[in-house]
């Protein structure tokens, strides 16, 4: 049986001395462990450099070769392109890069351009006399599809700047595959003085493990998720920035998927703000903000900004990530560090971490430049006015109205529900907390029952998850038949998850009015089903919804509308301007009757939608006692802003 076709090019490179046998088996090992292309191991092996690996597969073929820095520079006109489509682009690995349309030949670059196959694909989809295939490396090749068909102007950062390096750091993890003894030693003796769980290198490299095995892949749920939580753990210890990392790496998704990158480099940038500020334990949050605007933290930042990468110098982490982090404190202007790049120059994921970051710190840390919180809005004015500065201006742009917009749309669409989990174990309520934010829930942590009661007196706490033993001579006993004796807590939903109950401790909570009792483990997905119906449970009863409230700055009033069309939700959207004040009645989603000050039915909504500046109030309890509109949602916003277009005329 004749050997497959990597391992005849790797023989024929032995035999030609281009490489030696020991490369071609170190090849071999890394192809059957990652399952890339054996061209791509050898390059990242560094067993032989690509113009020379592809002169040998051009003069195999008897064609032409295009390096990737041919590729990286080449400008494809649109008619070009066309000729494939970007799927088939994709599925073969072939890339269009000249078409002579006088003798209908369209020249194309794929790895094996003996791959007739392929060829013959692209001939019939192009619908040219003759196809010229050129070689050139598989990742350049799958690069300058994503640069040329999806825009992605960072498509050959990688290889451009990390490959090799990411190479051999993956070599490092397979021969050591352990913790060297010196940082295992100092991990064990701080954990023993401090009694802080100090995350090593291996409790990253199983999260990074998986990435090395699959080449290119996205990293999946598990191992994203696997960072999200140990990141977490480690926050704990710092109060201002528990669950940081966390909210940067949900930001970070929500804009990337916003821009449309692929799913591998959306991965990669996840995985960035997860590790951005790992080792990073100075008195100082080092945000872009913070670092372009006082010294003390630029000095700091310029000693620390490669520890994340240091100590996961065992991790094959995406090159994505690796240059998110390594360029976090680059500024637009080029004012920054460590490169003095500028504008395009810094990686995507570095000029989104830095924007992330930033408005994190200023919406969740109250020691931040401001000593307080902003609200969304105001943390967006902040990175407004850094904007073409330290941040890139139309990313700032696009992460305004995709922050802004999106949580004021998740407001209206469906009320946001506050809990209040009450147990003095941080590790236990980690992963609970993450899948009540995901699920929509704003969560407040509560490590005491003094805590707990500071935070249930101030109301609009829609349910307590209570662990029983509660240390300091109290427990979640005492708490709930305190809360009961109070305004603020008397038909407070209340739900025990404990991991230490005794015979008659469920007896016990439900005569005391607790609405349900679970003992751990459990699964956090079933806990956040359970709490849904306790507070569906305690909605019906209550008969009262909460309302939304907001700024006309936040979302413009027809879009306000739209939402709430399409969502089908019914309630009284009252609105509030130095114009007048309003309201716009809706019933599953219809208008069902306007009024502006003397204004009433259509003139009355056709003259709020021109209202740029304003508060408003979704009251979701007011249904409208009839309707008066015999017009569409639709049809109102599309007359409202034709009129609008031609007052401004």
């Amino acid at each position: 049986m004749a050997p497959p076709p990597k391992n005849r090019l790797l023989e024929r490179l032995v035999a030609e001395k281009l490489i030696t046998p020991e490369q071609q088996e170190a090849t071999l090992n890394v192809v059957a462990r990652t399952g890339d292309r054996v061209e791509e191991a050898l390059l990242e092996l560094r067993a032989i450099d690509e113009i020379a690996l592809l002169k040998h597969l051009a003069a195999s073929h008897q064609t032409r070769f295009v390096s990737t820095e041919k590729l990286a520079k080449a400008e494809i006109d649109p008619m070009t392109l066309a000729k494939v489509p970007r799927k088939l682009a994709e599925r073969a690995t072939v890339f269009p890069v000249l078409y002579d349309a006088q003798t209908s030949t369209l020249s194309i670059v794929m790895p094996d351009p003996g791959d007739m196959q392929s060829i013959n694909d692209v001939q019939i989809a192009s619908g040219v006399k003759e196809v010229r295939a050129f070689v050139g490396r598989p990742r350049a090749i799958k690069a300058a599809i994503g640069k040329a068909y999806l825009g992605d102007i960072h498509a050959f950062a990688a290889l451009d700047r990390d490959a090799h390096a990411q190479f051999t750091t993956m070599l490092d993890v397979f021969e050591r595959n352990l913790v060297s003894e010196e940082s295992l030693t100092l991990s064990l003796a701080r954990e023993a003085t401090t009694g802080e769980r100090v995350l090593t290198m291996n409790d990253m490299e199983h999260a990074g493990k998986a990435q090395g095995a699959r080449g290119r892949g996205a990293l999946d749920d598990a191992h994203l998720e696997t960072f999200n939580v140990l990141v977490s753990l480690l926050e704990n210890s710092r109060q201002e920035l528990r669950g940081h990392s966390a909210q940067v790496g949900r930001l970070m998704r929500r804009i990337s998927e916003r821009i449309g990158v692929s799913e591998y480099v959306l991965s990669a940038h996840v995985v960035a703000a997860y590790i951005h500020d790992l080792g990073k334990m100075g008195a100082y949050h080092l945000t872009a903000l913070n670092v372009a605007e006082y010294e003390g933290h630029r000095s700091s930042a310029i000693k620390q900004a490669t520890t994340p990468l240091q100590l996961l110098e065992a991790v094959r982490l995406p090159a994505e990530a690796s240059q998110a982090v390594l360029h976090m404190y680059e500024r637009y202007d080029g004012q920054g560090f460590p490169d003095k790049l500028s504008g395009k120059e810094i990686p995507l994921g570095a000029r989104l971490l830095a924007i992330t970051d930033t408005y994190a710190d200023l919406t969740q840390n109250s020691r931040n430049p401001f000593r307080k919180t902003l609200r969304p809005v105001q943390a967006c004015e902040v990175l407004t006015r850094h904007r073409g500065t330290i941040f890139d201006p139309n990313l700032v742009d696009i992460f305004k109205h995709a922050v802004t917009g999106e949580e004021l749309k998740e407001r209206l669409l469906a009320n946001r529900r506050h809990a209040v989990l009450v147990d003095p174990d941080p590790e236990e309520t980690t992963v609970l907390e993450l899948r009540l934010i995901e699920h929509g829930f704003e969560v407040s942590q509560a490590r005491s029952a003094e805590q707990a009661i500071k935070l249930l007196e101030k109301g609009e706490v829609d349910v307590v998850i209570s662990e029983l033993e509660l240390g300091e001579g109290t427990d979640g006993f005492k708490l709930l038949e305190l809360a009961r004796k109070a305004e603020w807590g008397r038909g407070l939903p209340w739900v025990f998850v404990t991991g230490s109950a005794a015979g008659n401790d469920a007896k016990r909570a439900f005569d005391l009015g607790a609405a349900d009792f679970v003992t751990k483990p459990v699964s956090a997905d079933l806990l956040v089903a359970k709490l849904r119906q306790v507070i569906e449970r305690e909605a019906t009863r209550a008969g009262a919804k909460r309302g939304v409230s907001g700024s006309l700055t936040e979302m413009s009033l027809p879009d306000m509308v739209q939402v709430l069309w399409h969502g089908r939700k019914t309630g009284a959207l009252k609105i509030r301007s130095q114009s007048g004040t309003g309201e716009i009645h809706f019933v599953n989603g219809n208008v069902y009757n306007a009024l502006f000050g003397t204004q009433r039915g259509e003139e009355a909504f056709y003259a709020m939608l021109g209202l740029n500046h304003g508060d408003f109030v979704l009251d979701p309890n007011f249904v409208a006692p009839q309707e008066l509109f015999n017009k569409s949602p639709e049809a109102l916003l599309l007359e409202g802003m034709r009129r609008l277009d031609e007052a401004q005329r």
